[in-house]
């Protein structure tokens, strides 16, 4: 399983969009959510949604819908 990234979302976001995913079936973990958290700096810092190779073309196109 090799991952490959969705995105770069706002913390929020990302989380959400990590919701939206999994109630389509397809596992997505956030990296980097809690970068800098000691300066108080992780609001400014985007986080990185990964998601499966092989999702990548469905995990797009919930994005794409969400945005729509």
């Amino acid at each position: 399983m090799a991952l490959a990234e969705l995105g770069r979302f706002s913390k929020n976001e990302a989380n959400i969009l990590i919701g939206a995913l999994n109630a389509h079936g397809i596992a997505a973990v956030a990296f980097d959510e809690g970068a800098s958290i000691a300066d108080g700096s992780q609001y400014f810092i985007p986080v990185r949604v990964m998601v499966d190779d092989g999702d990548l073309a469905d995990a797009q196109a919930v994005v794409a819908a969400a945005r729509a």
